[in-house]
């Protein structure tokens, strides 16, 4: 048994597909395909289900599967940290996003990342929360941004900013003049959502659950955009986190922004998370620094027109 099967099983793993697997392996798939069968011969057991159109793993499959992958992420941590203890500030990191932070956030700290950090290269991963963490903890990712809480005490968990929720409604709703809010005042209100899976769903949820509003049935979105858009249109009204509504993003004439007078006001809480076992801590507490550096007026409400 070596490594490269190991990480062979792990791409048909991850693709349940010969083709795709080896294609990310850059081998042929009979090559990738000789390679799984001979790691089933040498554990005595079949790893895979190998159906005409369809790839499955077996139970075994499974637990070798969960077990390849903390194997090649100790041996690329390894690698890491050999490699940071020559020269901490150059090289790559894998730092993951979840979609309604990584694109309203990055354009305001990339910047001072390249300026403090000129040889880093930034590889930028955008997934859902569940499957960052999963990734983490597995050596895919090197730290990622996420919304807490985050339970895990395998975890180092490095607190950034709070970031405040603003309401999204139409230009003519009644409350697009009420300004600012109370939660209470939501509590008629039935908020379009994000589809299940994303963090800002479960955040928004909450609020609603402390004003007493409610979803809007019927509709789920698959991204901010498209919430945006829904408001825009006029189909309802919905919970937007202050970076998504700053510059360089575009404001809606059909959308107006109302903030909220409660102390505090319902925000979420962004953090760096990263493995408390990485060789890469002090440069990731270093970076989170960075992070949390964001300027002020990013986390309080624009001016409209």
């Amino acid at each position: 048994m070596n490594l490269r099967d190991l990480k062979y099983f792990v791409a048909l793993a991850d693709h349940l597909h010969f083709g795709r697997a080896a294609a990310a392996c850059f081998v042929s798939q009979p090559t990738l395909s000789t390679q799984i069968r001979k790691l089933e011969e040498e554990l005595g057991a079949p790893l895979v289900e190998r159906a005409p159109r369809k790839v499955m793993l077996t139970p075994t499959g499974l637990l070798v599967a969960e077990r390849a992958r903390r194997i090649v992420g100790d041996v690329e941590q390894m690698k890491e940290a050999a490699r940071r203890n020559m020269d901490p500030e150059a090289g790559t990191l894998r730092l993951g996003m979840f979609p309604t932070l990584g694109p309203y956030l990055l354009p305001h700290v990339v910047p001072a990342i390249r300026t403090r950090f000129p040889q880093l290269e930034l590889l930028l991963i955008e997934e859902k929360s569940d499957v960052l963490l999963a990734q983490l903890r597995e050596g895919r990712l090197d730290a990622a941004l996420l919304a807490l809480p985050v339970h895990d005490e395998h975890l180092h968990i490095e607190p950034l900013f709070e970031e405040p929720f603003v309401l999204a409604v139409p230009d003519h709703h009644p409350l697009a003049g009420h300004a600012p809010l109370r939660l209470a005042d939501l509590s008629d209100q039935r908020l379009l959502l994000l589809e299940d899976g994303h963090c800002l769903r479960d955040q928004a949820l909450d609020v609603c659950h402390l004003a007493g509003a409610s979803e809007k049935s019927g509709f789920q979105a698959t991204s901010l955009e498209t919430l945006r858009q829904m408001v825009a249109a006029n189909v309802g009204v919905t919970l937007l986190p202050m970076l998504a509504v700053q510059p360089p993003v575009a404001q809606s004439p059909d959308i107006r922004l109302v903030g909220f007078a409660d102390d505090p006001p319902p925000s979420r809480r962004i953090a760096m998370v990263w493995r408390r076992s990485s060789a890469m801590s002090a440069f990731l507490g270093d970076l989170a620094g960075l992070f949390r550096a964001l300027p002020a007026d990013l986390l309080r409400m624009p001016a409209q027109d």
